[in-house]
């Protein structure tokens, strides 16, 4: 059985646009040949498999300008996206603007317009962070969170750490605070942030903000300032001081960890960073390291914190923040695990 709009003519440049999205992935399907479209497969919910097999099934004769039509737009749309991923829709259009023209770059996005994500303030990931404090110093604590709720959280902690402390416990407690933003609001600010730095993104209801995204943040924040905004949340609101630890990690959180994991963290840390580390650390962190190393390793731990004597705050807190990126490494690889939140099991794990 064929599909209606299967009959349209093809002799003619984007003249599959003229198809039904699911004869083109059905065409496209076949293209690719059984392996490929296998892996393509794994990726779908088992639904649109269905219908897809189906599709695939009744196709009927696929004449070689009806397959290259499909091909050609796929390959610019798949362009299209990547453009958009590395900097917004501004910059895609104009990119394929001088690489296919006015005409057809205006046919490729209005192609992708229909489905196409775009976080907000897309645009940002192109300028230096800098930047982006320089414009948001004097703005409303309220408009600073939300520009950072929708920044990747690295870059969004490195404009928290500019602001003073003041600030930045104000702009944590409004990140946590947020749940979901007005399009108009969005639009608002991001009109004023392209008068002033870049391509404009337009974009609907989006969710940000939340416990969630400040944890992000946190998590790539300095020592300095992630201490800062614990001891302001504890303060304020104790109870959403607690979902946020529970759902991040600090370095004396070292403490949840099994004697499997510390051993593994041994394997991958700096031994000098260890020593830094713990001269600033209480005693059950250090009885925990010195408890999963050898008599001998310990020993020339020991010697080594001190030789250093006395050292700076910012440098042991520094030393500390390279441990917790490598712990969290290896949760993201999967070869230790944090029971986050975990409590009262601290003792067992020290022993």
């Amino acid at each position: 059985m064929a599909d209606a709009a299967a009959t349209a003519t093809v002799d003619e440049p984007g003249a599959a646009l003229n198809l039904s999205p699911r004869r083109k992935a059905a065409i496209m399907a076949v293209a690719l040949g059984p392996s490929l479209s296998a892996e393509v497969f794994k990726h779908l919910a088992q639904d649109e498999v269905d219908e897809l097999v189906l599709e695939i099934a009744v196709l009927e004769q696929v004449t070689s300008e009806e397959r290259q039509a499909v091909m050609e737009e796929f390959y610019e749309t798949a362009l299209a996206q990547d453009f958009i991923a590395q900097g917004g829709v501004g910059f895609a259009k104009d990119i394929l603007e001088r690489s296919v023209g006015s005409d057809k770059a205006i046919e490729i996005m209005g192609r992708l317009s229909t489905f196409i994500h775009v976080t907000p303030f897309e645009f940002l990931r192109r300028i230096d962070p800098v930047q982006v404090f320089n414009f948001l110093q004097h703005e409303h604590g309220q408009t600073i969170a939300l520009v950072l709720a929708y920044l990747p959280a690295d870059a969004a902690a490195h404009v928290m750490g500019m602001f003073p402390q003041d600030l930045q416990t104000e702009v944590a407690m409004r990140i946590a605070a947020m749940d979901r933003t007005a399009p108009e609001v969005l639009r608002e600010v991001e009109t004023v942030m392209e008068r002033k730095l870049s391509n404009l993104i337009n974009q609907d209801l989006e969710a940000a903000g939340g416990v969630k995204a400040l944890v992000d943040i946190m998590n790539f924040s300095d020592r300095a300032t992630e201490r800062n905004v614990l001891e302001f949340l504890d303060e304020k609101d104790a109870e959403l001081a607690d979902e946020v630890r529970k759902l991040m990690f600090v370095f004396e959180d070292l403490l949840i960890l099994d004697a499997k994991a510390i051993q593994q963290l041994l394997k991958e840390v700096d031994m000098k960073d260890i020593a830094l580390a713990l001269k600033g650390s209480n005693e059950d962190v250090k009885a925990l390291i010195f408890a999963n190393m050898s008599a001998r390793a310990g020993a020339m731990l020991n010697e080594d914190m001190e030789f250093m004597g006395p050292v700076k705050r910012r440098s042991v807190e520094e030393a500390q923040g390279r441990i917790v990126a490598i712990v969290r490494r290896l949760e993201d690889s999967g070869k230790i695990q944090i029971a986050r939140g975990t409590q009262g099991a601290e003792d067992e794990l020290v022993t």
